[in-house]
């Protein structure tokens, strides 16, 4: 769904996005050291090969993001890891398109890593397993929510066509948000429990 092909955005919002999805490679790449490149490489790559099993819903189709995840997990460096993934999906499969990189990366990042960024110190005071899931969840929900309004805005700022098509692609973000609650919420819970280092939280000999 947020997988945007060549030709379809029109300039200015081209720009746009290519602007912001610069700024925030610059920034995440600033932040990437050499502790973080073996979570940032793991992720981006379960990011390239989740996103890339698609299924067809009228003029759009879904697919896992993981933005949450990625944002919980890398903050900013989010941003990184789902460009690599995005371009490397675009030049081998066609997936998307070159010319609206910037617009995906944005569309798909930014609400995780927002999000992520937000919650990372809640979750750093919370002791209760179910409650670090609830959270997890939540933001995969967001996150979910985030990257449909990127997407749909993206289409409707291009072109007034592309209005009738947007309730399929608010649909069918609604299944999508509900696996990808699922799958953050457990990840999430089970690194809390045994390395919370993994998400910048302090471990047990820290606290």
């Amino acid at each position: 769904m947020a997988h945007i092909p060549d030709g379809v955005l029109s300039a200015p919002v081209l720009i746009g996005g290519g602007a912001l999805a610069l700024a925030g490679l610059a920034i995440g790449l600033r932040r990437l050291d050499e502790t973080d490149i073996p979570k940032t490489a793991i992720l981006a790559a379960v990011f390239f090969t989740a996103s890339l099993v698609s299924v067809p819903v009228g003029p759009s189709s879904v697919h896992l993001l993981l933005a949450g995840l990625m944002g919980l997990v890398l903050g900013v460096r989010a941003v990184p890891a789902v460009f690599v993934g995005l371009l490397l999906q675009a030049v081998f499969f066609g997936f998307g398109g070159l010319t609206s990189l910037g617009v995906d990366v944005v569309d798909i990042a930014f609400p995780g890593m927002l999000l992520g960024l937000a919650t990372r110190p809640l979750l750093a005071r919370t002791t209760s397993t179910t409650a670090v899931a609830a959270i997890a969840a939540a933001v995969a929900v967001l996150s979910v929510a985030g990257t449909t309004a990127c997407v749909a805005a993206a289409l409707a700022l291009s072109s007034a066509d592309y209005l009738p098509s947007l309730r399929i692609v608010v649909l069918t973000a609604l299944p999508l948000a509900v696996v990808e609650a699922v799958i953050t919420g457990f990840a999430v819970s089970y690194l809390t429990a045994v390395r919370p280092d993994v998400l910048g939280l302090p471990t047990p000999q820290e606290v």
